[in-house]
């Protein structure tokens, strides 16, 4: 009953630094969720800034914790913010 904002909210899959060690080039929501490292109905991909990163990466996503971003670009990596994606229907 009533007015809640369920609807409306964002939620992003969680993907933790280390586990970007495997890629090689760009690596974007679609190089996650063919790996399995992303899957079900999320509205985006978020990095955290869990464990150590050994290589220079270019990530494409839709939100990053500024430390991530920090420790990326501190190795020579880039990092692009993709405009986020309208509500997905969540089941």
């Amino acid at each position: 009953r009533g007015f809640n904002n369920k609807n409306f909210k964002i939620s992003y899959a969680p993907v933790n630094l280390s586990d970007l060690n495997a890629f090689e080039g760009v690596i974007d929501e679609v190089a996650l969720r063919q790996v399995g490292l992303v899957n079900g109905p999320w509205n985006g991909v978020k990095i955290l800034a869990t464990g150590e990163l050994k290589k220079k990466i270019s990530v494409k996503c839709n939100a990053i914790s500024a430390i991530a971003r920090e420790k990326i670009e501190k190795l020579g990596g880039s990092v692009e913010l993709i405009a986020k994606k309208a509500n997905a229907k969540k089941k």
